[in-house]
C-alpha cells in the first residue's frame, strides 16, 4: 500500500528527471522555483550511460520510498519511461501525469557511430501515451514527434489500435524553456558591423554541426569579412576533431574556447558578442540561442528546425542540409547581408520566465484536474 502523506492544501508534486544533463536541470531547477504554490519532491538521475538510464530508469527507481508516496501530480521529462513506471507502481496509474519533452529520440540525426535501437523511440512513444497531458518545448519539436512517430507505426506488421497520434496531439501544447529576466539587458555598446564578435555556443557534439561552422568562417575569410569569435559549449571526452581544425585556422580571431565554469563569466560574453551563431542539425528549441538573443545579440541560423519561431526571417539562412558547402556560402551572405542592414535587436520577450511561469502553472493545475483560473498570484 502506498504510504500516505500529511494533509495539505498544496498540491503535491512528484518530479522525475532520468537523464539530468545541463538544459534538463536549468529547467527543473527553474520549474520548481518559479511555482511555489506546488510542494516539489525530485528525484533526478545523472547524465550518463544514456541508453540504459533511458531504458531502465523506472527500475533503478524500483525500490525509491518517494514512489510508493501518494501525490497528486507527476511530472516528467521525456527521458523518463511513464508507462513502466506507472506499471510498476500501480497505485501512480491513477496519478495525473504531465509529460514534458524536452527533445525527441524519433528527431535526433544519426551520428552513423550508434548503434540502432528502437527502445529510446519506444519509451518516448509509450511515455507520451501514458501521460494525462503532453508539453514540447517548440512546435518544432511536437510536430516532428508526432509526424516521424506516426510514420514509425505505419511501418509495425499489426496490433496497432487506431488513433493513437491523434490522441497525443488532442492532449499536448507548447510551452517553451523560459529565459530567465536577468538576461533581458540592454547593450552597453552598439553592434561592431566591421568586425562582429561571433558567438558559437553550443554542445561540443555532431548534432551541432562544428564542420559546418569551419566552412562558414573559411568562407568568410574567402569574402574578406573581418570578424572575432568566441566558441564555447559543454565539451564530451570524444568530440569532433573539426574543433582543433577551427582552432588551428582561425586561433588569431578566438576570443573565447572551450567550456565556461563561471555562470556570470558566460553571461558576461552573452551580453558583450555581436550576433550568435548556429550551424546545427538538431536543436529543439535553441536554449543558447534564446539567451544569446535575450541578451542583445543579433542571430545567424539555418532555416529549419524551431529556429523560425524566434529566429526573424533576415537571420536565418537558406538550410541546405545535404549540401554544407552551398550552406555555408549562404550562411556568409546572409551575415554580411545583416551586418550592412544594422538591424533593431529582436529579443524573444515570449520566452521571458515573467511571461511563461503561468503557463506552466496553468498546466499543471489542469492536468491535476483543477481549474487553470485558479492561478492567482502568479505575475
Amino acid at each position: 500500500m502506498p504510504e500516505q502523506p500529511l494533509p495539505s492544501s498544496t498540491p503535491r508534486v512528484l518530479l522525475l528527471s532520468a537523464y539530468d544533463a545541463g538544459s534538463h536541470k536549468r529547467w527543473r531547477e527553474q520549474l520548481v522555483a518559479s511555482q511555489p504554490a506546488f510542494d516539489w519532491h525530485v528525484l533526478a538521475l545523472p547524465p550518463r550511460f544514456f541508453r540504459w538510464r533511458i531504458r531502465g530508469n523506472a527500475l533503478t527507481w524500483l525500490q525509491e520510498p518517494a514512489l510508493r508516496q501518494s501525490w497528486d501530480l507527476l511530472v516528467v521529462t521525456s527521458m523518463v519511461d511513464l508507462a513502466s513506471i506507472r506499471g510498476f507502481q500501480p497505485h501512480l496509474a491513477r496519478t495525473p501525469a504531465l509529460l514534458y519533452m524536452h527533445e525527441n529520440q524519433f528527431a535526433y540525426p544519426d551520428s552513423g557511430r550508434q548503434h540502432s535501437s528502437a527502445e529510446p523511440k519506444m519509451v518516448n512513444l509509450y511515455s507520451a501515451v501514458a501521460a494525462d497531458r503532453v508539453v514540447f518545448n517548440s512546435e518544432w519539436n511536437r510536430d516532428s514527434f508526432l509526424d516521424e512517430a506516426y510514420g514509425f507505426l505505419d511501418q509495425l506488421p499489426d496490433g496497432l489500435p487506431d488513433g493513437v497520434i491523434r490522441q497525443i496531439r488532442d492532449k499536448s501544447s507548447v510551452i517553451p524553456v523560459p529565459i530567465e529576466d536577468s538576461l533581458f539587458r540592454e547593450r552597453a555598446v552598439p553592434h561592431n558591423v566591421a568586425c562582429p564578435h561571433l558567438l558559437w555556443n553550443h554542445r561540443w557534439e555532431y548534432d551541432k554541426s562544428p564542420d559546418r561552422l569551419l566552412l562558414l568562417l573559411d568562407r568568410l575569410v574567402e569574402l574578406g569579412q573581418d570578424f572575432r569569435i568566441s566558441v564555447v559549449g559543454e565539451q564530451f571526452r570524444n568530440q569532433p576533431r573539426v574543433f582543433d581544425e577551427i582552432q588551428n585556422r582561425h586561433g588569431s580571431r578566438l576570443v573565447r574556447w572551450g567550456y565556461m565554469e563561471s555562470r556570470e563569466a558566460y553571461d558576461k560574453l552573452l551580453h558583450e558578442a555581436d550576433v550568435v551563431v548556429s550551424t546545427a542539425l538538431h536543436d529543439f528549441q535553441g536554449l543558447s540561442m534564446l539567451e544569446a538573443m535575450a541578451s542583445g545579440c543579433l542571430a545567424l541560423a539555418p532555416d529549419r528546425l524551431a529556429y523560425p519561431e524566434y529566429v526573424p526571417a533576415s537571420q536565418r539562412y537558406t538550410s541546405l542540409v545535404d549540401d554544407p558547402q552551398r550552406e555555408a556560402r549562404c550562411a556568409a551572405d546572409t551575415l554580411i547581408s545583416l551586418l550592412a542592414q544594422k538591424p533593431a535587436i529582436k529579443r524573444p520577450d515570449e520566452w521571458r520566465l515573467t511571461e511563461l511561469k503561468r503557463s506552466y502553472h496553468n498546466a499543471m493545475y489542469v492536468t491535476i484536474g483543477g481549474d487553470a483560473l485558479c492561478s492567482t498570484n502568479q505575475k
